[in-house]
């Protein structure tokens, strides 16, 4: 767990309001305990266009939560908030509430970059530094500060990302001549490197092929014993496959993204309480 004073001073929480107002009332199961991430009521503005509305959710400790809906449905909004990410795109606004292990990431005096350092991220398309594989997982753990053996670290970082046996004899050769779906697996020792709690993962297999995407999928199960996974995905087989609880996303005709359904993932697939979690999982639309 986190240490208390790791994100600096928290204000008071803000009071748990009556968000997700176009989600059916059982539609939004919260029934566990062990939460990591706790989203309440949290809205996000690009300018004067807001993008997602009155999102509550909370997501459990090493599990793999599935973000799922069309395009334009604010998933991947909603994911970079969970680090902050989204603050680095011009003009946005936030409101709501984000804590993780109890502390309001979103408060006055959070650093994001300490956040993000406690939420790693692994994006769309792979993208390596023009660097040695080597430096590729060293560099985020050694800019923090990492005071361990170094050689240590990026064994054990690589070997958790499933690629160390496939580079340990060319850890000095360039990130960038790997495979895509060895690039995004050294994406993934990257984000683990700097010892995170949660990995956000934006559809990081929509670039590559099946067999590579198979590889990540495996991949996502193995490091859920030990972190939490948040993720983006438009193929519903894949959510399937993959996550512990889904959240259906949808936006309406005015374009705002809202929580349609978040449930178990067999129940969600298997027996949704919305209709439009239904058409959408049966390829009525999207």
């Amino acid at each position: 767990m986190m240490p208390a004073q790791a994100l600096g001073t928290v204000g008071d929480r803000a009071p748990r309001l009556s968000p997700n107002a176009g989600a059916a009332a059982d539609a939004v199961d919260h029934s566990f305990d062990d939460v990591v991430i706790d989203i309440n009521n949290l809205s996000l503005w690009y300018g004067k266009a807001k993008a997602i509305e009155g999102v509550t959710m909370r997501i459990p400790r090493k599990q793999v939560t599935a973000l799922i809906g069309p395009s334009g449905c604010g998933k991947s909004t909603l994911l970079r908030c969970l680090n902050r990410m989204n603050e680095l795109i011009p003009r946005v606004r936030v409101e709501g509430e984000v804590t993780l292990d109890g502390q309001n990431i979103m408060a006055a005096g959070i650093d994001p970059v300490e956040v993000r350092r406690h939420v790693g991220m692994v994006f769309q398309k792979p993208n390596p530094f023009p660097k040695s594989i080597y430096e590729n997982v060293a560099f985020g753990a050694r800019i923090n500060g990492y005071q361990g053996d170094m050689d240590e670290l990026v064994h054990f970082a690589l070997e958790r990302a499933a690629l160390w046996d496939e580079v340990k004899d060319k850890l000095k050769q360039s990130g960038l001549a790997l495979s895509g779906g060895q690039q995004q697996r050294l994406c993934i020792a990257r984000a683990i490197a700097v010892k995170p709690e949660v990995v956000l993962m934006d559809e990081p297999c929509s670039a590559l092929d099946p067999i590579a995407t198979q590889r990540i999928e495996d991949l996502m199960r193995e490091l859920a014993k030990d972190y939490t996974i948040v993720i983006v995905t438009h193929n519903m087989q894949q959510a399937a496959r993959v996550s512990d609880r889904a959240a259906f996303m949808l936006a309406g005709d005015e374009r705002i993204g809202r929580l349609v359904e978040y449930r178990q993932t067999e129940e969600l697939f298997t027996n949704p309480r919305d209709q439009r979690t239904e058409d959408y999982i049966t390829g009525r639309f999207g």
